[in-house]
C-alpha cells in the first residue's frame, strides 16, 4: 500500500508535467550538495508509511490520524537542534502539548500506564516524516515537481520491494488503480504545495500549519466507521486541538 501510494504520486507527477509543458516551473538545479537531503529523503519515506501502515493495520483509524500531529513536534525539534530554525516560546508550549496528548493516546492500560506497542510505531514514524521535512526543506528551493517525482519513485519502489522481502505478493485488483489515484492526490498533489509552502516559510511553520489534517482523519475515520469515542481519546484530541492552534495561529499571525 505504501509503494502503491508513492508510486501514484511519482506517476501522477510525470502526468500533469506531460500536459502542462511550456509553462517553466521555478526551481534550482540539484547540485551534488543535495544528493545527502535526497537520500535522507528516500529512505525516510520509505520506513515511515511501512510504520504507519503496520500501526494503522492495530490501531483505530482516529487514533493513528490524531497521533500524526506529533509530526510536528517531530519536524519541529529536529529543525532546532540541527537546523537551527528559531521556535517561539508560544510553539514550544504547543509543543508540549501535543506531546502530552500523543504519549496518552499511546496509552493502553491508563491504570497500568502501559503504552502500545503501535501507536508507538505512529509515533516513529512521525519521528522519520519529521526528519524527512527537513531534509525536503534543504531541497525546497529545486522545483516541487522534481521533488515529487524522485520521492515519489524512489520511496514508492524501496517500499514494494521491503514488501515482497516480507512474503507479501502483488495481485492484480481493481484497488490498485483506486490507490495510485489516491497517491497522487494524497501524496503527490500534497508534496508539491506543502515544498511551495516550506521554501517561504520553512520547515517548523509549514507544519504547524499542517496540524489540520490529522483532525480532517479523525472526522472522516468517526464518520466513515460510525463508534463512540473513548474518554482518553476526547480529551487526548482537546488537548491536540489546543497545541495545534497555538502552533498554526502563531505562524499565521508571523506570516
Amino acid at each position: 500500500m505504501a509503494g502503491l501510494l508513492y508510486l501514484g504520486a511519482a506517476n501522477g507527477m510525470c502526468l500533469l508535467k506531460c500536459f502542462s509543458k511550456g509553462k517553466k516551473e521555478d526551481g534550482k538545479p540539484f547540485t551534488h550538495k543535495d544528493f545527502p537531503y535526497l537520500i535522507g529523503m528516500v529512505v525516510l519515506d520509505i520506513l515511515a508509511p511501512v510504520f504507519l501502515m503496520i500501526a494503522i493495520s492495530r490501531s483505530s483509524a482516529e487514533s493513528v490520524s490524531l497521533l500524526n500531529n506529533f509530526e510536528i513536534v517531530a519536524t519541529s525539534l529536529i529543525a532546532l537542534l540541527l537546523f537551527k530554525e528559531k521556535i517561539s516560546p508560544r510553539l514550544g508550549f504547543a509543543i508540549f502539548l501535543i506531546t502530552v496528548a500523543s504519549l496518552l493516546l499511546s496509552l493502553s492500560d491508563i491504570s497500568s500506564l502501559s503504552f502500545s506497542t503501535y501507536s508507538l510505531l505512529a509515533i516513529l514514524a512521525c519521528c522519520c516524516w519529521g526528519l524527512e521535512n527537513n531534509c525536503t526543506r534543504m531541497l525546497s528551493q529545486s522545483a516541487p515537481s522534481k521533488i515529487v517525482i524522485i520521492k515519489g519513485f524512489g520511496s514508492g519502489t524501496g517500499s514494494v520491494i521491503v514488501s515482497l522481502i516480507c512474503g507479501e505478493h502483488l495481485t492484480l485488483s481493481p484497488f490498485i488503480p483506486l490507490a495510485l489515484l489516491l497517491g497522487f492526490i494524497a501524496y503527490g498533489l500534497s508534496v508539491y504545495t506543502y515544498v511551495y509552502a516550506q521554501r517561504y516559510i520553512g520547515a517548523a511553520r509549514t507544519s504547524a500549519f499542517y496540524a489540520l489534517a490529522p483532525f480532517i482523519g479523525a472526522f472522516l475515520s468517526i464518520a466513515i466507521f460510525p463508534k463512540i469515542p473513548s474518554a482518553l481519546f476526547v480529551i487526548s484530541f482537546m488537548i491536540m486541538a489546543a497545541g495545534a492552534y497555538l502552533a498554526a495561529e502563531k505562524e499565521r499571525k508571523e506570516t
